[in-house]
């Protein structure tokens, strides 16, 4: 099934496309323009997924958006304290070539700027036998998680038309910012801008900041969190120039634009998002960026405000319903369909907020479920809030599964969709527990392949499966010594600390086991039907009985009581021998299922 972020993104790409404002950078390689219609969107996650939409695989040139990179590699060379010793922090609210400099010092406003990028650059000094430019090209590939070139075109123009930026470097230079040539310099700035990516390679970049400074991808660590922690304050206070205010109180994430037409954008800790469009506003970045910013953090939830009040959240397959079956004890036939069928249905479990990141997560989770999965169960009991966002792409994927004739199915305990368009479609069930979740789920698949759900209606004790073991011989002299009871519903069969009673055959109907939880709950452990037993188990704990058995509806028992098995022993302590071999088999088979389960609620 397709995503619906995937789906929003190229909505997003059809409707922005409309804006043809703005003119490309007419600073260029003879006869390589760039097109005012190219135009890609891609987005990042954490973990290194991308949704890429457009021309997303076009190069251009990175431009400014070089400059929060250079200035975490000059970090990483000199530290934090001797980069600001050059260059400073504080927003300038000018255009990016303005001369914005402190009038005693000449220290450049920040690293943003043309000024402050020139006097970053100049600390960037060749290392291991590698020019500066090469180790500066490197360390863009490690975001980017391939080797990125530089274009010589791109260079040579850009250095012809770079007579503002040479004074700039020249009057950094009589500062003392600069310390050698500030030519060099100049040079070593238009070559890192002339770098060429695609916006899929921006995406990983934005990602690589998002996540901490190491590459979701290649897992490297390219920086530290102290390096990234002020670039990306930097970005948000500066990276958009005289335009930062009204970035940060719209968009919210902290951005840098160039004049190739990209812009990146950074949403801390979940992902990264970049736009490629040529045509530029009066403020040097790309039109259709902008606006694809604006609106994706509204959409999606993605300003930094909005992030910052949700916690994280975790989305992961949880076990499935042969790991963690139903309450209901399954006849035979029954659990060879589930075996077989199991696939079909898939467990997610969520826990935390579901803001961008979880929803992102968690719808990528079940798009990417295969076809032949019919039953899709989000366990939400450990959410603490659903965003406006998650309920609309839940809304989304319900209705994209039930046209595939697939459905969708909600834990939620805590009614974080009541009110909800979810909760009023009578396609989506929700459940308040796990438990009647998966039963409904195995009830499907039974359903679906044939055999009959319900439980048989009437098991003689003589057919019953625990007495297979048994011959028919010693099946019949054992229905001497059973006595019948009836029950109705709701009748306490037999009661937790009562001593033992007797081993009871389910003849039709069904009984639940009750057992206290360590918070002092009742809560049902399983549903026995007809043709299964209870009460043996008693004689394994100082004969008391350790649940409560209570009738669902009319229940027909047949008992062997304490004194007929009494009975039995004296009388033919071979069948009763052989008895106990058959209920030991079955109480084995039990128990190990129980185990099963609890080492796998531990794992998970």
């Amino acid at each position: 099934m397709d995503s619906p972020i995937q789906r929003y993104l190229e909505g997003l790409l059809d409707e922005v496309s409309g804006n043809d404002a703005g003119a490309p950078y007419p600073i260029h390689p003879a006869g390589d323009a760039p097109d005012p219609q190219d135009f890609a969107i891609c987005l990042a996650t954490v973990d290194g997924y991308v949704y890429s939409v457009g021309a997303s695989d076009k190069l251009f040139s990175i431009q400014s958006i070089s400059k929060p990179f250079s200035y975490g590699l000059a970090m990483a060379d000199h530290g934090v304290d001797a980069v600001d010793e050059k260059v400073d922090v504080e927003p300038s609210g000018d255009p990016f070539n303005e001369i914005s400099l402190a009038p005693s010092t000449g220290r450049p406003a920040n690293a943003m700027i043309n000024a402050g990028a020139l006097a970053v650059v100049s600390m960037i000094k060749g290392s291991g036998g590698k020019s500066a430019p090469r180790r500066i090209t490197e360390f863009y590939s490690k975001f980017a998680g391939r080797r990125l070139t530089g274009s010589k075109a791109v260079f040579d123009v850009e250095m012809r038309n770079s007579d503002r930026n040479h004074s700039l470097a020249y009057l950094l230079s009589s500062f003392g910012i600069i310390e050698d040539s500030p030519t060099r310099a100049l040079e070593n700035y238009l070559r890192q801008c002339s770098t060429q990516v695609t916006c899929h390679d921006l995406s990983l970049m934005a990602a690589t900041l998002a996540n901490g400074g190491t590459n979701p991808r290649t897992e490297e660590t390219v920086l530290e969190i102290e390096q990234v922690e002020r670039i990306l304050s930097v970005m948000m206070t500066s990276g958009m120039y005289d335009d930062a205010g009204s970035w940060v109180s719209s968009v919210g994430m902290p951005a840098k634009s160039g004049v190739g037409g990209g812009t990146l954008a950074v949403l801390p800790g979940q992902a990264g998002l970049a736009v490629y469009s040529p045509p530029l506003d009066e403020h040097g970045s790309s039109v259709r960026g902008v606006e694809t910013c604006r609106r994706l953090s509204a959409d999606m939830e993605m300003h930094f405000v909005r992030s910052a009040t949700s916690g994280k959240s975790t989305v992961r397959q949880g076990p499935g319903i042969i790991q963690l079956p139903s309450r209901i004890r399954r006849t035979g036939e029954q659990a060879a369909v589930l075996e077989e069928l199991h696939e079909r249905c898939r467990i997610i479990e969520v826990t935390g907020d579901l803001a961008f990141a979880g929803t992102e997560s968690l719808v990528r989770a079940v798009s990417e479920a295969d076809d032949a999965v019919s039953l899709l169960v989000i366990d939400m009991q450990h959410v603490n809030e659903v965003g406006p966002l998650a309920k609309q792409m839940l809304e989304e994927v319900s209705q994209r599964l039930q046209e595939a004739d697939r459905q969708l199915l909600l834990i939620d305990r805590g009614g974080l969709f009541a009110d909800t368009a979810l909760s009023a479609d009578p396609a989506v069930l929700i459940f308040d527990s796990r438990g009647s979740a998966v039963e409904y789920c195995e009830n499907q698949l039974i359903s679906a392949s044939g055999a009959a759900v319900g439980e048989p209606g009437r098991v003689l004790v003589e057919n019953s499966p625990v007495l297979a073991p048994l011959s028919q011989a010693q099946r019949d002299r054992l229905l001497s010594y059973l006595v019948p009871r009836q029950h109705d519903d709701g009748d306490i069969i037999r009661r937790v600390g009562q001593r033992f009673g007797g081993v009871h055959f389910i003849v039709s109907g069904q009984v639940n086991t009750i057992v206290t939880d360590p918070d002092g709950d009742r809560v049902r452990l399983n549903t026995l039907s007809a043709g299964m037993t209870f009460g043996e188990l008693a004689l394994g704990s100082d004969d008391r009985q350790e649940t409560t058995e209570k009738a669902v509806g009319a229940v027909e028992l047949m008992v062997l009581t304490p004194e007929s098995l009494d009975e039995l022993e004296s009388e033919d302590p071979q069948l009763a021998l052989q008895l106990w071999r058959a209920l030991t088999r079955d109480a084995y088979l039990l128990v190990d299922r129980y185990l099963r389960e609890t080492a796998v609620r531990l794992n998970y």
